[in-house]
């Protein structure tokens, strides 16, 4: 079988508002951690080439790794925080990705993985209405991981143009490393396994839901 490229966005919030408490201290640790999850659904999806990405926002959006990159050569490089939240910029650059070209027409459904704390400061829908432009951000599968009392969940519910899904909540550094390897595993068999293409190109993908996530130790730090 022809193997057929897998594209996984992470979009991650490095506001200010991210420093705060540890929060991109523990989101480095949780995707750092998460890696070798990824790895090992790759290695049960032969047919399936994963390729990473990752986009950074804050009061500008940029690539840290802009070249879709093998997961077994990807090497995550700690995120820092700086500025506003530009949310809006960000999706954008990823709306540019998913036009054909560059991406082939023959493919899996891309993964596109939000990860904010906080509520964009610039025109997110105009970016989101760039996004769902695409053939290719129509039919992605989304997650979107709400970090914080602060995050504006009803825009992230509305990143997922899918009213039977909703955000993951990640109010500790726990339940923030278990919502992403989540959006690492699961969301990630969601695009590279053949059932999901048997969803119309218009249709995007259907409604899953996320396991609980254990509660939190006494000890453990909420947000």
């Amino acid at each position: 079988m022809a193997t057929r490229p897998v594209h996984f966005f992470w979009i991650l919030d490095c506001s200010y508002s991210m420093e705060l408490e540890g929060k991109i201290a523990s989101l480095n640790w949780a995707i750092q951690e998460a890696l070798p999850e990824m790895q090992a659904v790759a290695d049960d999806n032969p047919s399936a080439e994963l390729l990473v990405r990752v986009l950074a926002f804050s009061s500008t959006a940029r690539w840290l790794q802009p070249t879709p990159t093998p997961i077994d050569q990807f090497r995550w490089q700690p995120v820092q925080t700086d500025g506003a939240t530009n949310l809006g910029e960000a999706l954008k650059l990823v709306a540019r990705e998913l036009e054909v070209p560059p991406m082939p027409q023959r493919a899996l459904k891309p993964v596109l993985a939000l990860v904010s704390d906080g509520q964009p400061t610039d025109d997110w829908r105009a970016g989101l209405r760039a996004v769902d432009a695409t053939p290719w951000g129509r039919r992605a599968v989304r997650v979107a991981i709400a970090i914080g009392k602060d995050a504006d969940r009803a825009q992230l519910k509305e990143f997922l143009g899918n009213p039977e899904l909703e955000p993951l909540d990640a109010d500790s550094p726990k339940k923030l490393a278990a919502a992403i390897r989540w959006a690492s595993t699961v969301a990630l068999k969601a695009a590279s396994t053949p059932l999901a293409q048997a969803d119309s190109a218009e249709g995007g993908y259907g409604p899953y839901s996320p396991p609980p996530v254990a509660a939190d130790d006494d000890d453990d730090d909420v947000w």
